[in-house]
């Protein structure tokens, strides 16, 4: 079986993306993690498949590169987004995206040489409650900000967030922010308060507008980039009243935007989004 692809990235978190309208595609996880090898296949953080949707313009069918199934990537997305206007699969700049964790909007924003580089997404509400990010924790009123996590004979304070996905939020003021997802990630990842496994972010902050974010993502390894990660961190921070209500993210892939009112407001994510080339794999 032969696939034609697109290599795309979105803050250098990468993806494998085609469509598969008529769902003639049956691509096993085995065959998702061989793939996304890094060695020995195309490699990349997840693949997108872009599918019909009878809610919304299309449906993103995304895995993780170990084969395991997302429920949302907001990297992944704004890829998705460029990928159908730039092939032709619709002429629309306002988009409308089934998720496994419902229905995000997109507004792609063409630059001045009439190219999509950015793209912004409406990635709903934050999620507070401890049974629905899942995270087994009692006698806790949400919002969860700060409860203390012991991983590896540390002491973590952690905010618990849902983007779509679970997020376990980390603020991070140690100098050794660059090892933390290695060498704390995988951990907390498979703690077993999270019945789900989860994401985890370590963040510093550097000013009310600026931060910095370290990610472990579920299912993936330490990655370049986290766009639901970023959210959630985002959301954190402003919880906290540690920043104002939009904040510029730096991640190791580049620098995403957020932005978010109030606990009844979407948080708004943008971002640039990549392709990098099209390729054929033989399976």
């Amino acid at each position: 079986m032969k696939i034609e692809f697109q290599k795309m990235h979105g803050a250098k978190n990468d993806f494998v993306v085609l469509h598969d309208f008529e769902n003639m595609l049956s691509i096993t996880p085995e065959q998702v993690a061989y793939i996304c090898d890094r060695r020995i296949g195309v490699g990349a953080d997840g693949m997108i498949m872009v599918r019909r949707s009878e809610i919304a313009d299309f449906f993103m069918d995304y895995v993780n590169s170990d084969g395991s199934l997302a429920e949302m990537c907001g990297n992944g997305i704004r890829c998705l987004g460029k990928y159908v206007y730039d092939n032709s699969l619709t002429e629309k700049t306002s988009l409308t995206i089934e998720t496994r964790a419902g229905v995000k909007g997109l507004e792609l924003l063409i630059n001045e040489s009439g190219q999509i580089s950015k793209v912004r997404v409406d990635m709903g509400q934050p999620i507070f409650e401890p049974a629905r990010i899942p995270v087994s924790v009692c006698n806790s009123k949400p919002p969860i900000v700060d409860y203390p996590l012991v991983v590896n004979g540390e002491t973590f304070f952690c905010s618990f967030i849902s983007m779509g996905n679970p997020h376990c939020v980390i603020l991070y003021d140690k100098p050794d922010l660059d090892q933390a997802p290695n060498k704390f990630g995988p951990a907390i990842e498979n703690h077993e308060m999270f019945p789900a496994k989860t994401n985890v972010e370590f963040v510093k902050i550097f000013d009310r507008s600026h931060a910095q974010m370290r990610v472990w993502e579920r299912g993936c390894g330490e990655t370049l980039a986290c766009g639901t990660g970023a959210c959630a961190s985002a959301v954190t921070t402003i919880l906290k009243g540690l920043t104002d209500h939009q904040v510029s993210m730096e991640l190791l892939g580049g620098t995403l935007d957020i932005s978010w009112e109030s606990t009844d407001d979407s948080v708004f994510m943008t971002g640039n989004a990549n392709m990098v080339y099209n390729g054929q794999i033989t399976l």
